[in-house]
């Protein structure tokens, strides 16, 4: 199997399914799909085509790495945003419980990070 067609479990994957067969909610994606299949396709284009132009496929690859940092940048900065708008300039002592609901978000988005 092509290592593009491939799908391993990521860091940070929760497992899904169980006993009545549903799928279980589990972090949401950093990448759109789209977004992380075209990478994907990307670096096995790169890996097959090593034997022929082994510097473009180093470049190929070094590429893809590129984008996905670029795009990881990106999704983070949107996450803070998303976040930060929940929480900024509100009175702490009476939205209380969206502060909480803000520091969770936070911690699991770092806890996420420092497993990669």
């Amino acid at each position: 199997m092509m290592y593009d067609q491939a799908r391993a479990q990521q860091p940070g994957d929760q497992p899904r399914g169980g006993v009545s067969g549903r799928r279980t909610p589990g972090p949401e994606p950093v990448f759109p799909a789209d977004e992380r299949e075209k990478i994907l396709r990307r670096l096995g284009r790169a890996l097959n085509t090593f034997p022929d132009t082994p510097l473009d496929s180093l470049e190929e690859c070094e590429a893809a790495f590129d984008e996905a940092t670029d795009q990881l940048m990106a999704a983070l900065a949107e996450q803070r945003r998303i976040l930060r708008a929940g929480w900024e300039g509100q009175d702490p002592e009476t939205d209380a419980a969206e502060l909480h609901l803000a520091v969770r978000r936070y911690r699991e988005i770092t806890q996420r990070l420092l497993g990669l």
